[in-house]
């Protein structure tokens, strides 16, 4: 076949003088369409860089800094806030007017509420990340993802069901008391709760019936599960008994968060 085009009049295959046209050629278009697109990018990554390196992890770096920094603040609040809510308690009970029966109802509500210091035995769960080069200790299991060999959200919090399940009276994470509007969230390996980020280990404890505690984080199905990691990959798992100890009350703040439309 010929490669010049058809022309009416002309013939049945030859070429009129003068009107010949260039086959269209798709590659010419391909590759003049890389070249742009590595010219865009080129461009896009000079003006995002500015003249630094793109590739270090400083804004990373700058992030998690920035969040320690307001972890730390959020820590000295809480500290101001607990050494202030005691003095408008013990101005209160100096003179406050209430007849004894007030006063009685008023410590049943912060009880359950969580804001007042709670004393008896109590039974401490810790938990912690594998070991990094871990493998499968039994056999049958495949060798562990990195998703394995860290402690996730729902580890923590089977651990806080179970201990509530257990009849606890008061709980407490790392060094803050839990109420009934804390939320125990990871992201990542860390741990975010009530504006304070911690690092495994997690220490859990709660002040109960330490046989009753024990006995509902043996049939928590969740930690059952978490067991079978335990004993292949190697995460960490401890309950010990405490002794008396005083868990100490609540004290950041009770207001609700929430979304609001913009007006």
């Amino acid at each position: 076949m010929s490669n010049s085009a058809d022309f009416p009049g002309t013939g049945s295959t030859g070429s009129a003088p003068g009107r010949r046209r260039s086959r269209f050629r798709p590659v010419r278009v391909l590759t003049a369409g890389v070249f742009a697109l590595a010219g865009l990018i080129f461009f896009t990554s000079f003006d995002t860089a500015k003249g630094t390196n793109i590739r270090t992890d400083a804004s990373l770096l700058k992030l998690s800094d920035l969040i320690q920094e307001r972890s730390h603040k959020n820590g000295q609040v809480d500290e101001s806030n607990a050494a202030l809510r005691d003095q408008v308690e013990s101005l209160a009970e100096a003179d406050d007017g209430s007849t004894r029966a007030e006063d009685e109802k008023l410590t049943r509500l912060e009880d359950a509420a969580g804001t007042r210091k709670v004393k008896g035995r109590a039974v401490t769960v810790t938990l912690n990340d594998a070991p990094p080069n871990a493998t499968a200790k039994l056999p049958g299991y495949p060798e562990p993802q990195p998703d394995y060999l860290v402690i996730h959200q729902q580890d923590l919090q089977a651990v806080v069901n179970a201990l509530w399940q257990g009849g606890a009276e008061g709980i407490k994470v790392m060094d803050q008391r839990l109420i009934s509007t804390s939320a125990v969230r990871c992201v990542g390996n860390t741990l975010i709760l009530q504006g304070r980020v911690y690092s495994p280990p997690y220490k859990i404890q709660a002040v109960g019936d330490p046989e009753k505690l024990q006995q509902a984080l043996a049939d928590s199905k969740a930690i059952q599960n978490y067991m079978v990691y335990v004993n292949v990959y190697g995460l960490g798992w401890k309950v010990t008994e405490d002794g008396t100890v005083t868990l100490p009350g609540y004290s950041g703040t009770v207001d609700l968060h929430y979304a609001k439309p913009v007006e």
